[in-house]
């Protein structure tokens, strides 16, 4: 079943003044106790304190997800008296910007100087993987709410939100099944946007699809620099491709689909990981974004009580539905005052050995996308995948969802 996103919106001008006030207060918080700790990466202090850092791209290309994954987070402290697992947060929140130049010394700060307990966030692949030699050193859980790349050491790694390579996995086989000939794939060149197309690419061979890319291999747009996209449609047209397979988010999704609607291909299906649609670029897209198909892992029309009352709260402070980056971040808070709270109730001490030990003995959680779970192998989510179609919701666009695809991970 569809919720009615129309019917949760209401007047909420003091509650976003409130929480204008409240990030300001924050922001002050943090500089005025810059020298002091909560639980200390070394055991805590027992001062009931936690301090969280929350690292998201406030600058450059994604900077629309980073900003929705801060929000995420704040909108359950902002619902849960800004406590996690009764603990006080102090919520220390740094610019992660286009990759790692950017992101590692802003984690480094966090972690070395600002003595954070629990780094969570981080939008790219690359920046994950230049930040977790801190995580291990400084021995604190890391609770990532975006892609998330390959990784040999687990330990102290949890995921709210899928694995890099899930989506174009995900449906890839539904497209084998709807399309009755070549798919062209094509998507950035950087970590994120190869791990997103490997999934796809090999899902679909798997599944007996071929690709209509010169020697069957994808097209990769330079990143962050690419924002012409009609020489790459002009070589789609010259070839037999019967449909197209794209991975982009933020400002270059907006570019991607408003050309794409502009050129010589505009009448090929396009199917995308729901990156390509979601959050502010759809509206910034408009109707060139009508009828793209995308999968995702969430979508704001999802009928449960978990997501209503998310939908809700999300927009009685935005105007805009609530994306799959403010749900996973959402989440990450979640799962940080679950585990909290049941190592409170068992009479353990708060310190960051702890609390990932804690996330690491949770079982089901309730979420707006559905029920569920850490897989053991990935400590990612064993969860269900949603095909979607951007269709009118009234006089707006959205991402309906259309039908479930497949429960990934393990």
């Amino acid at each position: 079943m569809r919720l009615a996103l129309r019917t949760t919106r209401r007047n909420t001008s003091s509650r976003r003044a409130g929480t204008a006030s409240r990030r300001a207060g924050a922001a002050s918080l943090v500089l005025a106790l810059a020298a002091v700790t909560g639980c200390s990466g070394d055991g805590g202090s027992g001062d009931g304190t936690l301090k969280v850092g929350l690292l998201v791209a406030l600058s450059g290309t994604y900077k629309s997800v980073g900003t929705d994954m801060r929000d995420g987070f704040e909108l359950y402290l902002d619902t849960h008296d800004g406590e996690l697992g009764g603990q006080k947060v102090d919520l220390v929140v740094a610019d992660e910007g286009d990759g790692p130049p950017t992101a590692l010394p802003a984690a480094t700060k966090m972690i070395e100087k600002d003595g954070v307990d629990v780094l969570t966030g981080v939008v790219g692949g690359g920046s994950v993987n230049a930040v977790l030699p801190l995580v291990e050193r400084k021995k604190i859980p890391f609770i990532g709410a975006n892609a998330r790349p390959g990784i040999e050491n687990l330990d102290r790694v949890w995921h709210t939100s899928f694995l890099s390579d899930e989506p174009g996995a995900a449906i890839a086989g539904y497209i084998a099944d709807e399309i009755d000939g070549p798919v062209y794939a094509i998507g950035p060149d950087y970590q994120g946007g190869h791990d997103e197309l490997r999934g796809f690419t090999e899902a679909y061979a798997e599944a007996g699809g071929e690709l209509a890319n010169p020697d069957g291999e994808t097209t990769w747009t330079p990143f962050p620099k690419t924002t012409n996209f009609m020489p790459y449609f002009a070589d789609i047209a010259q070839s037999d491709a019967e449909a197209v397979y794209c991975f982009y988010a933020g400002k270059a999704a907006v570019d991607f689909v408003k050309q794409y609607a502009q050129s010589d291909i505009a009448d090929l299906p396009l199917y995308a990981a729901g990156f390509l649609t979601e959050g502010s670029t759809l509206p910034a897209e408009g109707d060139a974004a009508e009828g793209i198909h995308s999968v995702l892992n969430y979508a704001a029309d999802l009928d449960n009580e978990a997501n209503r009352t998310f939908v809700a709260d999300w927009m009685a402070e935005h105007d805009a539905a609530p994306t799959t980056y403010a749900m996973a971040s959402y989440d990450a808070a979640s799962v940080l005052d679950k585990a909290i709270t049941q190592l409170t109730k068992d009479g353990g001490e708060v310190t960051p050995e702890s609390i990932n030990k804690a996330i690491g003995n949770l079982g089901q959680i309730e979420s707006p996308r559905g029920t569920w779970q850490f897989g053991e192998k990935t400590h990612a989510p064993v969860q269900t995948w949603y095909l979607r179609q951007v269709r009118k919701d009234g006089d707006q666009l959205a991402n309906v969802v259309v039908q479930d695809l497949a429960t990934l991970g393990s």
